[in-house]
């Protein structure tokens, strides 16, 4: 189960990332794919790339629409509208936006104004021209959608004045200059010319989100039916697409409940794909050999927030009881003990591969003995042969720690207990819900330590200004309430400078300023994993902003020797009644 929570944004101030309280049941986290090179001195026959072929996957989920409009709280529905529709624009595997649907744009140079062009050969898979009036209507859907777009998405897309010159060139007015708008572009386009009549409320149950109709390199072909009940959807190669065709001719996908089912499915020679491995089938996959497994970071990130202006709890305002507290926490423990080994221990609050991250952060290694010299130079000592609790001034080093209220986040609150109490440390470790966490304790900031994690999708940009610039400690996400000019300067600057060179500058100072202070202990960042028979080739994978992501190089796969003879096209059913 995943809660998530939307951002109360004032526009693009304050607007990003959500803060998700996840509900891991038992999930492991996926595993560090290792790149074998073959020996220089080895001939390797790599197969030419074929057209042809159908592609069948087990897809852990359940079918809900094929709207990218209506898709962000069902991941299996985005990783097939990833295929069905394109968006303007893309990322390459580092987040550094990409042109899709657009040719050409420019920027004013106040940062206010874009001018989109888009590519005039662009077809939706009824030979219909993708025109800006496509644009302008998904935005205005977007707009509409309350209750099922989040709030953050919606409210930027109303303060956006949009206008179409041209059936190819469109313009977006900002309130403010704001870097990352081009990230906001990538939203799946809607076909105005099929929708154009219905409102909102009426495109929810529209029949097109059973057959729909889009531009991307898919084009939906049926779907897969038991007693009424849609089992999967099966794709076509788009011929018109404005890039290259696929390889693959045609992709099948079936759903399934969770990854058991999926291995089994794939064991009994239904599919060749298995889209989710989580702890239950890790290790029978690793140990297939027919299966190839991929693995990527996922957009999130674990850590411990501290509230920094709590004055029962003074110690938190020394930034070296801060490094104290993070030397003293065997983190690759908690790695290979909860998650199996499978999570990348983290370094900083921006996720590593991506343009914005700076390698020459110092990691921060496992080390008592530092910690307890650290924590005493800060004057916290055991008072005596009986004292098990070490205080200064009279102020014993006691505090709590919220957490989630699952059995994950559980066993980690206690290996974190245990790491601190051995450091005399007195924690007590309290589970609350996600709402109440989010309600209670850090929105009117009356905790004094929690244990979070961060879910930041949406769009790759990098952008941290929420969680720690000093104008959000107050109404805002900077739940730790750090107040750093410097830093906090480095994230606005970075906010306003569309030169990605410049922001990288940015955002490294950043992360430096926040290596010296730590408002917030970074903790690790996990790691998805998917598999696929090795029979098909040209995947590759980069760091996941979002699990669709694994789509990225779609275009390049291609299948080498023959199918098993039990995979077989499933017969076409499109359904015409409700879902």
């Amino acid at each position: 189960m995943v809660a998530l929570f939307s951002l109360k944004t004032n526009l693009m101030k304050k607007l990003r990332w959500q803060l998700l309280i996840i509900f891991l049941t038992g999930l492991v986290v996926g595993i560090l794919l290792i790149n074998e090179k073959p020996d220089a001195s080895t001939s390797v026959d790599v197969p030419e790339p074929q057209q042809g072929g159908v592609y069948s996957e087990a897809l852990v989920g359940k079918f809900q629409r094929l709207n990218p409009v209506l898709d962000y709280y069902n991941a299996a529905d985005r990783e097939l509208n990833r295929l069905l529709f394109s968006r303007m624009i893309t990322f390459e595997e580092r987040g550094i936006p990409k042109l899709e649907l657009v040719e050409t744009y420019g920027i004013s140079q106040d940062g206010t104004i874009y001018n989109i062009t888009l590519r005039p050969d662009v077809k939706w898979h009824d030979g219909k021209t993708l025109t800006t009036n496509d644009i302008l209507f998904t935005i205005n859907m977007i707009r509409d959608g309350e209750g099922v777009v989040p709030d953050d998405i919606r409210s930027f897309w109303t303060e956006v004045d949009v206008k179409t010159l041209s059936e190819t060139t469109i313009q977006f007015r900002l309130e403010e200059p704001f870097a990352p708008f081009l990230d906001y572009l990538s939203f799946g386009i809607l076909p105005e010319h099929v929708l154009g009549n219905l409102n909102f409320d009426q495109m929810i149950d529209s029949e097109f989100n059973l057959q729909p109709i889009g531009s991307g390199p898919y084009a939906f072909e049926g779907l897969i039916t038991e007693n009424n009940q849609i089992k999967g959807v099966i794709l076509r190669s788009n011929k018109d697409y404005f890039e290259n065709p696929p390889l693959i001719e045609q992709m099948v996908f079936r759903y399934y409940d969770n990854s058991s089912d999926a291995l089994k499915a794939f064991q009994d020679g239904l599919v060749l794909g298995i889209s989710k491995v989580d702890s239950s089938i890790l290790q029978e996959t690793l140990i297939d050999p027919d299966l190839a497994l991929y693995t990527a970071r996922e957009p999130r990130l674990t850590l411990i927030f501290f509230n920094l202006k709590n004055q029962e709890v003074p110690f938190f305002q020394d930034v070296n009881v801060r490094k104290a507290l993070l030397s003293g926490l065997n983190r690759q423990k908690m790695v290979d003990k909860i998650f199996n080994s499978q999570a990348i221990i983290a370094d900083g609050p921006i996720l590593p591969g991506t343009w914005a991250y700076y390698d020459g952060i110092k990691s921060v290694q496992y080390d008592q003995n530092l910690a307890t010299q650290l924590i005493k130079d800060a004057g916290y000592v055991l008072g005596g042969e009986n004292t098990t609790i070490r205080a200064k001034d009279g102020v014993e080093f006691r505090f709590e720690l919220l957490y989630p209220d699952n059995e994950t986040h559980r066993q980690l609150a206690e290996m974190i207990q245990q790491n601190w109490e051995a450091l005399s440390i007195s924690v007590n470790i309290r589970g609350v819900s996600y709402s109440e966490l989010i309600n209670s304790y850090l929105n009117p900031r009356s905790y004094q330590a929690a244990l979070v994690d961060l879910d930041l999708s949406w769009t790759p940009d990098p952008d941290p200004y929420p969680f720690w610039d000093q104008v959000q400690a107050t109404g805002g996400q900077n739940y730790s309430q750090w107040d750093n000019f410097v830093a906090s300067d480095y994230l606005e600057q970075a906010r306003i400078t569309t030169n990605l060179i410049d922001r990288s500058l940015f955002y490294r100072n950043f992360q430096v300023v926040f290596e010296e202070e730590l408002p917030a202990l970074p903790l690790f960042y996990p790691v998805y994993n998917f598999s696929m028979s090795k029979q098909i080739q040209g995947v590759t994978v980069g760091p996941l902003f979002d699990t669709s992501d694994r789509f990225l190089t779609v275009k390049n796969w291609y299948i080498i020797g023959p199918r098993p003879e039990n995979i077989t096209t499933p017969s076409l059913e499109s359904s015409s009644g409700d879902e």
